[in-house]
């Protein structure tokens, strides 16, 4: 975890001093396409409710998250999965709790697999230690397994994600060393056709998304993605994440819109950001970040633009020392969510 959150503060943090004189764009209340995807990432819910953490709505009053969200305008949750946390927490007993209070509340679900037993993300891709032996055969096939196995667990109560990322922020590939992309792009590939086959084998309907971080990156995003289909990999979703400054965020979401317009042109697949962040210190900046990016993703041609997430929105209280959610120190949602009540579902 601290490798993770080390990771998007050094972005943050990297890219602070890079801004173009850009005024602010105006972006007009017009409806959001039908089926767009206003979601967040609660992955941490369950783990800071047990610590003793709970959460306001707007008027103070204490309130599940998940119904504070849906009445800010969101309508779709994500969940992270490791395979044998230390802890348990985002194990799959874990899942299936977030995933049936979000069923409750007709949410949309999005299960992301990290495919390891602690965070994935650019710098980290450890194997999970039961893995770590494995022939990359029976790699592959772990993943196949795997995934259908905790699918199938959420499928048995009623739970049918509409989309399921095989990896996370997988810029350089997964289950280093076997999967790292610069090294062995068939080799990755053959873990995400493992990941997207078995996906498709307990429910043909969802859509499998690879997901990289750094969505201002169009070279990255070219690397990957034409070695990804040179390699006969297979895919319905390119997600990104996307965590600027208060400093930079005009120029990044507009490097970001020029990457997702060229993703969409040159592979014709559906384009979301799985992930978006600013300091909860600045709401003000935060609510224009989240309505630039949320209309040029749904202003993507040929409605290619489907959804974006925000991560941890509920983090407060220097939670795990993360600084990037959207909820003050007292526990209620900053003015930051307000962009998610943009019209349309």
């Amino acid at each position: 975890m601290k490798k993770r959150m080390f990771y998007i503060l050094w972005i943050v943090a990297m890219f602070s001093g890079c801004t173009k004189n850009i005024s602010a764009p105006e972006f007009p209340d017009t409806p959001l396409p039908e089926g767009f995807a206003k979601g967040a990432d609660v992955s941490w819910v369950t783990e800071m409710e047990q610590n003793g953490l709970s959460f306001k709505n707007d008027l103070g009053a204490t309130a599940d998250l998940f119904q504070i969200l849906k009445d800010k305008g969101m309508n779709a949750i994500r969940l992270r999965v490791w395979v044998n946390p230390v802890n348990g927490w985002c194990n799959t007993d874990d899942l299936l709790v977030k995933a049936r209070r979000a069923k409750a509340l007709g949410y949309r679900i999005m299960v992301d697999f990290h495919y390891s037993d602690t965070w994935a993300d650019p710098g980290a891709q450890a194997k999970p230690d039961a893995w770590s032996g494995l022939s990359f055969d029976k790699l592959a096939a772990m993943v196949g397994s795997y995934t259908e196995l905790v699918l199938n667990r959420l499928k048995q109560e009623g739970i049918h994600p509409e989309w399921v990322q095989v990896g996370n922020e997988t810029n350089d590939g997964m289950l280093w060393e076997d999967g790292r992309a610069s090294t062995n792009m068939a080799n990755f590939s053959a873990l995400i056709n493992a990941g997207y086959k078995a996906v498709k084998n307990v429910d043909s309907s969802i859509k499998v998304i690879v997901h990289l971080a750094n969505g201002f990156d169009n070279d990255l995003f070219r690397w990957m993605f034409d070695g990804l289909k040179a390699n006969g990999a297979q895919w319905d979703v390119i997600g990104m994440s996307l965590y600027p400054s208060v400093d930079n965020w005009q120029t990044l979401v507009e490097q970001c819109e020029d990457n997702m317009s060229d993703m969409v042109q040159r592979y014709g697949k559906e384009v979301m950001l799985c992930e978006v962040g600013m300091p909860a210190s600045s709401p003000a900046a935060s609510t224009a970040f989240l309505k630039a990016i949320i209309s040029k993703n749904a202003a993507l041609p040929d409605g290619k633009g489907v959804g974006v997430f925000y991560w941890e929105p509920e983090a407060y209280g220097n939670w795990n020392g993360y600084t990037l959610g959207a909820f003050d120190d007292e526990g209620k949602p900053t003015s930051a969510l307000d962009a998610f009540s943009m019209t349309g579902y």
